[in-house]
């Protein structure tokens, strides 16, 4: 993967899944990765894998909703490597619940770690990024960005409002004049342990919602996540897809508009296994 050697980027959420795929694609390819996570001992795991490979890396733990600890991060971030190009905001959480049942405090946890922690990363880094005259903020939404789901309100509300941001942030840049590009990515469904951590309302098993989501959606691994969406920045796109079910969504919901609404219930009543994200 060409043009990311000399680079500094910045990977949240790092500790598995796509964050660990993008800090072992960035490492190879001759960038030196900021890592971080809540989950010291995934964290960990990647430290040792980019180490392995002889890639520059600083490893952190680091929760995305406590900004003042991001603030601290990312001076010692910069202070540690002295620049910044790259942050690829990509902690995030799942659950699953109807509005109606869903306790505000789920509803809150969900937007304060999948919509405030890219909003923390993007605006605490943006100086640094302005600063290395090749800057480029990438934030991960979802397919659930795209579209609505039943079950899935404080998820794609969150992932909506990523998508929003970020896209407004993209023209921002653009009209400032500065060297800072801005991608929004949407996967579908990934192999990645963002299932089996889920939480979920009362009366839902969050194991048996995960099994369902591994064995019947999941279906690109984390790697090639990770290489789909570095091809998108070295390319300087937008807007990445990843996968074929992220981009038959976006395909039906451009097509169809709100009349997806009136489908996607009455396919979703066939499926016993409700979708987790």
């Amino acid at each position: 993967m060409e043009g990311f050697a000399g680079k500094v980027a910045v990977v949240t959420g790092a500790g598995s899944g796509i964050g660990r795929a993008l800090a072992l694609a960035l490492g190879r390819s001759g960038a030196a990765v900021a890592i971080s996570d809540v989950d010291t001992e995934g964290l960990a795991e990647t430290e040792a894998q980019l180490t392995a490979i002889g890639a520059q890396v600083k490893a952190d733990r680091l929760d995305v909703t406590e900004r003042a600890a991001f603030e601290a991060y990312a001076e010692d971030v910069v202070k540690h490597f002295g620049k910044v190009n790259q942050i690829y905001n990509n902690a995030g959480i799942a659950y699953t619940g109807s509005v109606e049942v869903t306790p505000h405090k789920d509803l809150e946890r969900i937007f304060d770690v999948d919509y405030w922690g890219v909003v923390n990363g993007t605006k605490i880094f943006l100086p640094h990024l302005i600063a290395s005259g090749d800057g480029h903020v990438v934030n991960i939404s979802s397919v659930f960005g795209l579209l609505g789901i039943p079950g899935q309100a404080s998820y794609c509300a969150a992932k909506f409002a990523v998508r929003g941001f970020t896209e407004a942030l993209a023209q921002e840049m653009t009209m400032a004049g500065h060297p800072v590009k801005v991608t929004c990515v949407h996967p579908g469904g990934i192999k990645t342990a963002i299932a089996r951590n889920m939480t979920a309302a009362e009366g839902l098993d969050p194991t048996e919602l995960a099994q369902g989501f591994d064995t019947q959606l999941a279906k690109t691994t984390p790697e090639e996540a990770a290489r789909v969406i570095l091809d998108g920045v070295r390319r300087g796109k937008r807007r990445v897809l990843i996968g074929k079910d992220a981009i038959g969504f976006e395909a039906v919901t451009r097509i169809t508009g709100s009349g997806i609404q009136r489908v996607l219930p009455r396919i979703l009543a066939r499926v016993r296994n409700r979708v987790p994200l």
